[in-house]
Parts: structure tokens; sequence; C-alpha cells
């Protein structure tokens, strides 16, 4: 019976959930592409687009405490319906950025528009999954990343061929169009989500009462319920920290990697199908990695392991005279990376419930969430006074050494892995 109401529950939310994050995060995949020629354009410098990249997680930042708040106050339903129809308006206004300051302008409000998705569907499944099931069902929704990778990339390229159809760029057609479909799929979450399984009328009275019981009865180590008190806590700062590493190495590599591949091919359509095939690695094998993490228990041990991974491919993608060596090492750093941040979002909940629990995912992912300005900044700042993304390559995987060992420091204050 609990097997068959969590299905029922992962059935009714995850298509949805991960459809809406793939196209959320169609953004970012786009926006490496859209370099290609829009850098052109515009007259951008490797470090003005890096700056640009960036400062989309500073309004992001800025606004996702908040943002989960009032998820936490209004509801998933009503709250992230608003994220994703506002989002893509935002996103879609990329088409009409003149220069460097009006592209920083849209991706700061974009930032701010977006704030809070994330953390809110981690809490929110958090609040439907009981802790023996979170790993495995955050990795489903977090295959969205490599996936938005994988299927838009060669989307992206494909797009910029409208370059010049009514007048218009390629890439400001590309931004368009991978935008309309979040404000109609936002439309359809007040239909599909309920805020909680009491709200659940597609469950029977008996398949909401395991529900419930299931949640109530989940070992739970000393836990805070209020924000405050939460955002003090040790091992909030440390999984802060350690979550600011990893995106560092996701977002440094997501953003970059057409330009990388770009180095070894002249053909745009080839670069980003080149682009897309580390991403079918990242999209599977963290599945499979979360499973086995649910079924040992082994949450931290993963988390460092995935963290470690990660930092040992990039120092293999290093430039070398061998392109496929390259590509192997950036396919193990996403491996390690996604696998990471899939098991990595299983432990909060260990210790955070309630609104600390809203308020504290929020500022994990916002703290963690400034490595999306520091990775694709550095590796732009870095390539201007070298020549060379070795330089930047080097530095993310630094970071990751990091995640890696504050991430092992968890086995100190959380007693279950």
């Amino acid at each position: 019976m609990e097997k068959a109401v969590l299905r029922k529950v992962a059935w009714r939310f995850l298509p949805l959930l991960i459809v809406a994050y793939i196209i959320n995060y169609l953004d970012r995949t786009s926006l490496g592409i859209a370099a290609l020629t829009m850098n052109r354009d515009l007259s951008l410098t490797a470090t003005e687009f890096g700056y640009a990249a960036g400062i989309f997680f500073v309004g992001y930042c800025l606004f996702e405490v908040p943002s989960n708040m009032a998820l936490y106050r209004y509801g998933a339903r009503m709250w992230l319906t608003r994220i994703m129809v506002s989002w893509g308006v935002i996103s879609a206004l990329t088409a009409v950025v003149s220069g460097p300051a009006s592209f920083y302008l849209v991706r700061f409000l974009l930032g701010a528009a977006e704030a809070g998705f994330f953390p809110g569907v981690a809490y929110f499944l958090s609040s439907w999954f009981p802790n023996t099931y979170r790993a495995r069902i955050l990795a489903w929704f977090l295959l969205a990343i490599p996936a938005s990778s994988l299927i838009g990339t060669p989307i992206a390229g494909w797009l910029l061929d409208l370059n010049g159809y009514a007048g218009m760029a390629g890439w400001k057609w590309m931004f368009v169009l991978v935008s309309v479909p979040a404000v109609l799929l936002g439309c359809l979450f007040p239909f599909v989500l309920d805020n909680t399984p009491d709200d659940a009328r597609w469950l029977t009275e008996e398949q909401r009462q395991v529900l419930k019981t299931m949640l109530a009865n989940e070992t739970r180590e000393q836990h805070k319920t209020q924000l405050g008190p939460a955002l003090r806590d040790s091992r909030v700062l440390i999984l802060a920290a350690a979550q600011f590493g990893l995106i560092v190495g996701s977002y440094g590599i997501g953003v970059w990697l057409p330009q990388i591949v770009k180095q070894h091919l002249r053909d745009n359509h080839l670069v980003t199908l080149i682009s897309a095939v580390p991403y079918i690695f990242a999209t599977f094998v963290p599945i499979v990695w979360a499973a086995w993490s649910d079924r040992k228990g082994s949450k931290i041990g993963s988390v460092v392991a995935g963290s470690a991974l990660a930092a040992i491919g990039l120092l293999i993608s290093l430039e070398s005279d061998s392109f496929v060596t390259s590509m192997v090492g950036i396919t193990l750093s996403l491996v390690g990376i996604n696998a990471a941040r899939a098991i990595f979002w299983a432990i909060p909940p260990r210790f955070l419930t309630g609104a600390a629990a809203a308020g504290g995912f929020a500022f994990i992912n916002s703290v963690g969430t400034i490595g999306g300005f520091v990775g694709p900044s550095m590796i732009g700042v870095l390539k201007d006074w070298s020549g060379s993304f070795n330089a930047g390559l080097i530095g993310m995987a630094g970071f990751l050494v990091l995640s890696a060992l504050l991430a092992g420091s968890l086995r100190i204050f959380v007693r279950t892995s």
C-alpha cells in the first residue's frame, strides 16, 4: 500500500515538475549557445558575457528566501504558478537587449522572477515523500538539469538558423521560443499540484492516511521548526557552503561548455551536438546513484564522492592535444556534480521542518547560487587574462574539493547519513 501510494503521488507531480524545470533551465542552457552569435552582435567581451550570465544569480539570491517564505505562506500551487509565468515573460525580453547594460538588467530581473523555484519544489516534494525515498525522487526531478542541456542544446542550435527571419537575429528568436512554454506550462500548475496530502482529492481517504502516517513516523534528528534558529544552525551553514562549490562547477561548465568545444570544432551545429553528449551520462547515472544511496543510507558519503569525482574530471579535462580526453573529463565532472546535487537535498529534511525547512532550503540554495555568478564570471575573467580555459577549470576543481571536504564534515553533526 505504501509503495502504491508513493507511486501514485510521483506520477501525479513528477512529470509536470520535471518538464517545468527543463523549460525553466533552458534559459541557462540556451544562453551558452546564444553566445556563439550574440556576443558578436552585442560586442560583448568574455568578461562582460560572464558577468551577464552571473548577474542572474544576484537577483535570484536576493529574492530566494522571501520567495520561499511566500510559498510557505500561500502554498506551492499558487506560488510556483507565479514563478513560471513571470519567469517566461521576462525571459522573452532578452530578445530586446541592445548592449551590456540592458543585458545585465534583464538577467537580474529574470533571476528575481525565478527565485525560489528549485528550493520551493524541493520543500514541496519533502512534504510528500519520506526520507527513504527523497534522494531518488529529487534525482528524478534534478534530471531536468542535464536533460535541459541534452534536449535544449541541439534545439537552441537549430533555432539559431532562424537568423534573419522577420528581420530578427536567430539568438533573439531562440530566447522568445524557449520562453513561451514556461508561461503555458505554469498555467497547468493550479490544476495538478496540491499543497498537502489533506488537499489531495485524487487520493482515497485510506491512501491519504497511509501517506500521512509514513511522513509522521519517519526518523528525524533534533529538528528546527522556526526560520531564525535554522539559519544559525551549523549544519545549514555547512550545507550552504558545500552547495556553493557544487554550483560554481555546474554553471561554470554549463555556460562555457559550447565555447570550450568551439575551440576544437568550427561548425556551430556540431558544437551544439557534441556539447550535449556529456549530459546523456549526467542525466541517467545520477538516478541510479541516488537509488543506491537511498537503499544504503549513504547520503553524505555519496555527496563527498560525487564532489570529488567532479573535481577529478575537471582536472582531466584541462586543455590537451586529445579532445576526447577533455570531453571524458567534463562528462565525469557533470556526472559527479549532478549526482551530488540530487542526493544533497535529501539531507536538510533530516533536521528542518515547517517554516525552517522552507526558509532553510531557500537560504542554502541562495548562498549556493552565488556560485552561479562566481563560476561563469571567474572563467570569463581568467580566459581574458590567460587566453586559456585551464585556469578557470582548475579554479572550479578547487571549489569542488572544498565541497567534498565540507560535506564530509557533516558526519560530525548529522548522525544519520
